[in-house]
Parts: C-alpha cells; structure tokens; sequence
C-alpha cells in the first residue's frame, strides 16, 4: 500500500477523523491477529464476533488507527459503514495509481483458477498484485487493492456475486480496463432464481466498460457471448468456436487428468501441454491467454507460460499422491453442477484402468432445483463409470440415490452421514493406487477427508 496520513483517509473515506491527522498509515487489516506496524485496523462485525471487541489487541500489535463505527480509545475514523468506508479508501488508492491495468474476472465457476493463470502470465509483463485464494467479495476486494503501491503495473482480481448489483458495487472500487465473463451457471441458482438472473449480474462487469476497455467472453456459453451487446467495450471471443479470435484446437487429455491443446490467436499460435488437471482449465487458460496478448504478450510466451504454470489456490483439483500410490484429488473448495460434472469426467480420464472413488457432497445455493441436480450428479458418475461414489451428509443423499436409479449397486453408490464415517469407510476400503476425488461445497468442510487420507492436517 501507498503510504498514507490519517487525514488523507478520512478524506478518502468520509469517515469522522479522532487524533493526530498527520498519523501516518502503511497498510490495512481486518484481522486484529494480523496486525503489524503502522496498519489501520478496520473494525468489521463478523460471523462469531465484532472488530470492535478486538481493538485493543490489534494497537498492541501495532496498529496506528481503527476504522471504526463506533468511539475507541486512540486515533480513529468514524463511520457508520466500516464496510463501505473500506471500499472507498481502496478507490481512493487505485485512483493515485495511474499506471495500473485493472483485470477482472467472473464467472460462475473458474474465476479463481482464471485469475490465477493471468496473474502468473501478467507477472512476467511487470510486477502483479493478484489475490491467493478467491478473496472476491466487497471486503476481499479492496484489500486486494490495497496491496498495490507505485511499482505495480497490474492488478487481477475475481469479482463473485450473491445478488444483483454486488459486481457493479465491486467495480465501482476498481474499475477494470479488461473484463472476462467466463460462464453463466447453476452456482446461487436458489439465490438467483434462474440462469438469466446470473446471467444479468455477471453482466455488470462488462455493461460499464468504458470504450477503450475489453471484454473477453466465452463464445461457447450463449448467455456470456449474448453480452457482447451489452458492453461498449471492444470484445474479443474465446473458447472453441470457430469464431473465437483466441480459440483451442485439437484438445486432448492424458490419463493424468492434464490437457494439450493447440492456441490459436490473431498474432499466431503455439501448443499448450497444461500441469494442471482437469480439462475446465482450458478454457481458462484461453481467457488468460486473450489478456495476456491483450497486454502486448506474444503467443509462444503465453503458450510457454500456461504450460508452466502450477496450482496456486489450494483444494481446487489439487491433486496429490500417498506412498502406496493411492492419488487424492482434492477439489473440496467449492461446488456447483457445471465443476461437479467437470471433475467427475477428469476422474474418468484418469482412470487408466486403476479403480476410482468419487466422494461428493451437497452444492448448496440450487434452490428449487437441488434435488434433481443431486440426483443428476449421481447418474452422471454411473455413466462416466466411477467405481466407487462415497456420498457424504444429508443433503447429499439424492446423489446416491440418482447413482443407484442408474444401476450402481449397494457397494457401488453408498451414503455416510459424516466426515468421519467416510473416512472410516475409505480408510477399511480404499487400496493403494485407487483415485479418490473429493468435492462439496465449501462449508461441507470435505477438505478434511483429503487430508485425513494423506495422513495430513486439514491445516496444512
């Protein structure tokens, strides 16, 4: 971050200003544990407690102020919105920041993986601030922001929604000059109530681009290509439809889960031989390749790149092995029917003739369509040939239902309430050089069945 006065915050911010305004800041926090010297301390009500209670904990570990929406003892910004007065200061920082390009990315499932990718290709145009892990809603965002000082040259961030209007309130923090919609699909479908309303809040990343910005978009999703009217930006195409204008051809994957493909762009192209697995991640890995080239990169970089790159945000198709050859593939992250699918079909071309356990859990947020989503995740396994499907809570039983409908048989397709009884079942079942593919929706916590079968943690 920018170094910063107190004053100059509460111009940014709007906020009340108690003590000295010459204090100077060097960073923000949320988290009171975290705090270092010279940090602002911005006081947020949490799921299980309130900043406030934490105040005097973050001064002794150095903090200088607090953002605040209530009095405290020492310098201090009042506001009755911490939340929005957070927003406002990172805004404020991206504005004395000329020299940044801003690339944003949503989508109902690949932005972090995406966002991933283009800040590993971008880093090598010049110094990069991108967030590990998602970090995408309006306080993971600014202080995302807020990493960025006078050396930095891009600056990639993830943009989710759970509602309409949380994209355009998130790109009012940092405008993007570049804009990739990745998908529109069934993630916060019962929030949303149907595809088009997802569709419409995606659609706030690109409606207000200005002229000069780009948006790149999927040509192979009807509903991300149909917003190509909704933008003045200039749009470019990518995915594999013939009019892509960056496109993949001759996509092929190996028995490691791991894509090849051939990137043709405007400039030229090149072949891409991906680390990572799953083939979701070639379209991904095109939406970063449009940005890159977008950025003056040359095609056999880009393709150089994306073949080098690895996992950086942990438990999305992580894929790690016991020594009894026993391979986990841990995608316990988060889940939604289009990535359930996509891992399910990467299990089976990993198979290679070893057996294979698929351990599912609930994908919330599908409303009316829960139960027959479920469901069709169950069959979907029967059919790609998944040996094993481990379905893993209560809400998760109509996968194991829908898997028994289609023909898997009792040892084929069984339900366990918990974490423990699944590890309890893998542990007296499961037998070296099987795959085990772990996923649920992030609360479900199946993160700690990963680790439990790796002998590990769930910290680590």
């Amino acid at each position: 971050m920018i170094n910063l006065t107190l004053g100059e915050l509460a111009q940014a911010s709007g906020a009340l200003l108690r003590g000295d305004p010459s204090v100077l800041v060097t960073g923000v926090s949320t988290d009171s544990r975290t705090c270092t010297g010279g940090e602002l301390f911005v006081a947020l009500p949490g799921e299980r407690t309130d900043g406030h209670l934490h105040v005097a904990d973050a001064r002794d570990r150095g903090a200088v102020a607090v953002l605040g929406a209530r009095e405290v003892a020492g310098p201090a910004l009042l506001s009755p919105d911490p939340l929005a007065a957070l927003g406002r200061i990172a805004r404020a920082v991206l504005d004395r920041l000329a020299n940044v390009a801003v690339t944003a990315v949503t989508g109902s499932s690949g932005k972090t993986g995406t966002k991933d990718l283009i800040g590993g290709l971008l880093a090598r145009l010049g110094p990069t601030v991108a967030p590990a892990g998602s970090m995408n809603n309006e306080i993971g965002l600014p202080l995302t922001v807020l990493r960025c000082d006078t050396s930095t040259r891009h600056l990639v961030l993830e943009m989710g929604a759970r509602g309409v209007g949380h994209i355009r309130y998130l790109c009012g923090i940092a405008p993007p000059q570049t804009a990739v919609v990745l998908n529109v699909g069934s993630a916060h479908l019962g929030e949303f109530g149907s595809r088009a309303a997802i569709a419409a809040a995606k659609a706030e990343l690109v409606e207000g681009l200005a002229a000069t910005a780009v948006a790149v978009l999927n040509a192979d999703d009807p509903l991300v290509r149909a917003m190509a009217q909704r933008t003045a930006a200039r749009v470019v195409l990518v995915g594999e439809s013939a009019d892509a204008a960056v496109r993949a051809e001759d996509v092929r994957l190996d028995t490691s889960g791991r894509a090849s493909f051939d990137l043709l762009t405007p400039s030229g192209s090149a072949e891409v031989r991906l680390r990572l697995v799953g083939e979701h991640h070639v379209a991904n890995s095109l939406a970063a390749a449009a940005v890159a080239c977008e950025q003056g990169m040359g095609v056999d970089a880009v393709a150089e790149a994306l073949s080098r790159a690895e996992p950086v945000s942990r438990w999305r198709m992580e894929v790690r092995e016991r020594a009894d050859g026993l391979v986990v593939v841990n995608d316990a992250y988060n889940a939604n029917p289009e990535s359930m699918r996509a891992a399910l079909s990467t299990l089976a071309a990993m198979a290679g003739g070893r057996r294979t356990w698929a351990v599912l859990g609930e994908m919330r947020e599908l409303g009316e369509a829960s139960i027959s989503e479920h469901d069709a995740i169950g069959r979907l396994a029967v059919r790609l040939g998944v040996d094993r499907l481990v379905a893993v809570g209560e809400s998760a039983r109509p996968i194991q239902q829908g898997a028994s409908l289609e023909g898997a048989g009792p040892g084929g397709a069984q339900w366990v309430p918990d974490v423990a009884e699944a590890l309890r079942l893998l542990g007296a079942e499961a037998e070296a050089h099987d795959i085990v593919l772990v996923k649920a929706s992030r609360a479900l916590g199946l993160e700690r069945v990963a680790a439990g079968l790796l002998g590990e943690d769930v910290a680590t």
